[in-house]
């Protein structure tokens, strides 16, 4: 079963628009300098070469981070207060230092200091996105079906980095009279994100990696699966993200006609 939004040509160049403000955004994927894996005791930080970090722009010392097993703390090199570092998955926290955005994520434990340099992108330097035209056949009903029990899944990611998620649904539906099914592995409840690779990677339209969906209009028996909102990752704009791979039961056989294109090579 298909829906289709009010004004879906509109919706969806609005949604283009807005896809591209937010890679372009201080927090977005376009302006990342660096990752720096980090370990327990101290480092300091900034672009002055007597760092440990040694950033490749902004000021000459941005401070120091403290990491032991309790957290992390970010001692400013101007004097300013010290920061303890609340440490999340799906928020990083953050903290700045003149035009840089510093934050500290974690996977499988392990900390890295992500930087950015928020300085606003020259258009000359914005990625030419382009995208299949919008097909509302590809914005589809699908049945949300609880697992049975929640099960771990191992995920591959671009840096060959393995970790394991929680699954607790898939969606279910029906294209050209055949049945496919998706397993949500990352997101929240109210946007699941389905990690898949279709045909069109092989051929090299989309990103080969994979592809990002978030579900939409999600209630207890249905979500709403739009293609033409599939994105490409992080790791297509950026060597410095890790990137979660599809697992074996989201690589779906035919051609997902819909959505982002592969952007030009970063």
């Amino acid at each position: 079963m298909n829906e289709t939004a009010s004004h879906p040509e509109a919706d969806f160049e609005t949604w283009r628009k807005q896809r591209l403000a937010a890679l372009a955004a201080p927090d977005g994927w376009l302006n990342i300098i660096g990752r720096w894996p980090l370990e327990n005791g101290t480092v300091s930080v900034g672009s002055a070469p007597g760092n440990d970090i040694v950033l490749p722009t902004g000021p000459a010392s941005v401070g120091t981070l403290t990491q032991d097993d309790t957290g992390l703390v970010f001692r400013p090199a101007d004097g300013g207060e010290e920061q303890r570092l609340a440490l999340s998955k799906s928020a990083p926290p953050r903290f700045s230092s003149g035009h840089l955005l510093l934050e500290v994520t974690t996977l499988n434990g392990e900390n890295a200091l992500r930087v950015r340099d928020t300085t606003p992108l020259e258009v000359e330097r914005l990625p030419h996105l382009t995208a299949f035209p919008y097909d509302p056949s590809w914005r589809i009903v699908a049945r949300w079906e609880r697992l049975d029990a929640p099960h771990s899944v191992e995920i591959d990611t671009s840096r060959n980095i393995r970790t394991e998620v929680e699954a607790t649904h898939r969606a279910v539906f029906e294209r050209d009279g055949q049945r496919y099914e998706l397993l949500a592995t990352h997101g929240t409840p109210e946007r699941p994100q389905f990690v898949f690779r279709d045909a069109t990677a092989r051929t090299g339209e989309t990103y080969p990696a994979a592809r990002f969906l978030f579900g939409e209009e999600v209630t207890a028996d249905t979500i709403v699966l739009d293609f033409n909102h599939a994105v490409s990752p992080p790791c297509a704009f950026t060597d410095f993200a890790v990137c979660p791979l599809p697992p074996p039961g989201n690589m779906l056989p035919m051609r997902v006609e819909a959505g982002e294109h592969a952007p030009p090579a970063h």
